[in-house]
């Protein structure tokens, strides 16, 4: 099942609409959807490696657009959903002092969730709702997001097919380690 699945996630890279595909992926990801663009940029990146920085700036535009758009649904839906809760539970001025500290280090969350396999998602959101400045929310995607697909692409353009034939001999280990670090982040947020 897992191979068909890698042979698939394959062909799709090699389809002429994968860029599209991508964009919208790596869109919903930065603000709704569990999977990240990665899988599906690799799998493009080792089909087409001379492609390898077209293909990670297109992640990366769309993945800050995604971000943008999460940020403005904590911004817009936190006083419709999230504060009628806090207020219901009396807890509206812990979320002022968290708000503060938060915007305080809010640049460092964006970074360390752009690059890592933090859900980005969460931080996204939880940007708006605190009202991070936006520049300063825009700026630290670009860098993160930026870094994160950019230095995919650089080292599979350079080691492409080592790379590709260690992941197709170690199909299953990959798929376990990518999985791992995708709970792992998703843990990670429940805890910070």
């Amino acid at each position: 099942m897992l191979r068909s699945l890698y042979d698939w996630t394959l062909s799709l890279a090699r389809h002429p609409n994968a860029l599209w595909a991508l964009a919208v992926i790596a869109f919903v990801e930065s603000s709704v959807f569990p999977i990240p663009p990665d899988v599906l940029m690799i799998a493009m990146i080792v089909a087409r490696p001379s492609q390898a920085f077209v293909i990670a700036g297109v992640a990366t535009v769309a993945s800050v657009a995604g971000g943008l758009a999460g940020y403005w649904i904590g911004y817009g839906a936190f006083e419709t959903l999230g504060r009628p809760v806090l207020e219901f539970y009396g807890k509206d001025a812990y979320f002022a002092e968290f708000q503060a500290r938060y915007n305080e280090w809010g640049a460092w969350a964006v970074l360390i969730a752009g690059v890592t396999p933090f859900p980005y998602k969460v931080i996204t959101i939880l940007s708006g709702a605190t009202a991070l400045s936006l520049p300063v929310f825009m700026l630290a995607s670009v860098v993160a997001r930026g870094l994160r697909f950019f230095i995919v692409a650089a080292l599979l353009r350079r080691y492409g097919a080592p790379i590709r034939d260690f992941i197709e001999n170690r199909l299953g280990l990959v798929f376990s380690v990518f999985m791992a670090l995708l709970l792992g982040g998703f843990v990670l947020t429940r805890y910070l």
